[in-house]
């Protein structure tokens, strides 16, 4: 069983929970920690990663973790690392582990990478490691309370908001109970969740635009994510991931101390620029060169125009209804991917999608998780959200919907949107 921990949003699960309910009944639990190679380092995060020290073992199921050596420590890129945790009772057999990892990687190592994964965990060695990591969460705790104070200040005016709890400590880290999601908050927009099994990790912001609400009601106004941080984009900050009406920032061990400072100011500007309704080639002279049909558009002319396409086309409802849809499988994985690499496959227009079968990995982003895998067919919820990703993209060329198997092309003299089939 594989489990996302912790997910890009930096939503945790209580590892121990888990372990505690599935030994036994699960022969591997693969922690797949992308994003989490960090929290072994400090105390703030026990009990909500696969491996540490101290830790009690499971009785039977061997415990995997896989994580991005690259993406929270020092790891140059693409370095990662798989950790193995024995059971009581099962021991690795590590002439079998040997054997798949050479065949999932080259005969010819990178071994700066590799070199890369050693100094990385030298450098979090007690007790450097640890002051590293908690300068990370200090320096996040200090970007939420600056979001606070200047929301504070704005009074009944509009703001970015910081997704998050409420309240906690206004001086230092506090207590990780803060961050602990708990069923009765309004903020998270998850509903029921189990006690103490969930935790938001503080080092990942996710920034919310007004707009949306958490329950996926839209506002009569609103500024869509892709304006904000191409707006950011021109004052040289550049954000780790964008939503329909929320950014995402992360605060690593490498970051520079304070850095965030540029990122508020570039926010207040923007703010002053939205509410002035200043034109598109004074603000965003780059963009505006690039795509020359908004040179004359206000800021906030512009991002109403595109919330209120949002709005029409209730693209929140849709885009979770999709995920929610009925995904129906015609063959394996794998003989679609065969039907693929033998040509067995024609390039379908999108209106005529709906029961064909996809050959290939449908993955739309925002939120950048895969829609279809190949082998299964098409619904029309899915169609009719490839339609609405059509129709904006030719409506506000420079904020695309970006669609990873929805591919722009002609064919036999006919401009369309098409996705590669298996041939009927």
């Amino acid at each position: 069983m594989t489990i996302t921990q912790s997910t890009y949003d930096g939503v945790l699960y209580n590892v121990e929970t888990l372990k505690t309910m599935l030994d036994g009944k699960i022969d591997t639990l693969h922690f797949d920690e992308a994003w989490l190679p960090h929290a072994t380092f400090h105390h703030f995060y026990r009990d909500m990663h696969a491996i540490g020290k101290d830790r009690p073992r499971a009785k039977e199921s061997m415990i995997f973790s896989t994580q991005s050596t690259h993406k929270l420590l020092a790891g140059l890129s693409q370095a990662s690392q798989v950790l193995v945790r024995e059971s009581e009772k099962v021991k690795l057999d590590q002439d079998a582990f040997n054997e798949a990892y050479l065949m999932h990687t080259s005969t010819s190592p990178q071994y700066s990478i590799i070199a890369s994964c050693d100094i990385a965990a030298a450098m979090m060695e007690a007790p450097g490691g640890q002051a590293l990591v908690e300068e990370s969460i200090l320096e996040a705790l200090d970007f939420r309370r600056a979001m606070k104070k200047v929301d504070a200040e704005w009074g009944q005016d509009w703001w970015f908001q910081v997704w998050g709890p409420d309240e906690f400590s206004d001086d230092g880290i506090g207590t990780r109970e803060d961050w602990v999601l708990r069923s009765d908050d309004n903020w998270h927009g998850f509903g029921k969740l189990a006690p103490n099994f969930n935790m938001l990790d503080p080092i990942k912001a996710t920034i919310v635009n007004p707009g949306l609400s958490v329950n996926g009601q839209f506002s009569e106004t609103g500024i869509p994510a892709s304006i904000v941080t191409k707006y950011l984009a021109e004052n040289g900050v550049i954000i780790e991931k964008c939503g329909l009406y929320s950014f995402f920032i992360m605060f690593t061990i490498g970051i520079t101390k304070g850095r965030w400072n540029t990122l508020l100011t570039a926010l207040q500007q923007f703010k002053d620029d939205y509410d002035k309704n200043q034109p598109m080639w004074r603000i965003m002279p780059e963009f505006a060169q690039a795509n020359p049909r908004y040179e004359r558009m206000g800021l906030k002319e512009l991002c109403q125009q595109i919330h209120d396409f949002y709005r029409t086309y209730d693209v929140a409802r849709l885009t979770t209804e999709m995920y929610l849809s009925d995904m129906q499988p015609a063959m394996k994985p794998s003989d679609a991917f065969a039907k693929m690499a033998h040509r067995e496959i024609e390039r379908v227009p999108l209106n005529e999608l709906e029961g064909r079968i996809t050959s290939i990995l449908l993955t739309p982003y925002p939120p950048g998780i895969p829609l279809l895998i190949p082998g299964e067919r098409f619904n029309k919820t899915i169609v009719d959200y490839l339609k609405f990703a059509r129709d904006f993209n030719e409506k506000f060329p420079g904020f695309e919907t970006d669609v990873h198997g929805l591919v722009k092309r002609e064919v036999d003299g006919r401009k369309d949107y098409f996705v590669d089939c298996v041939k009927q």
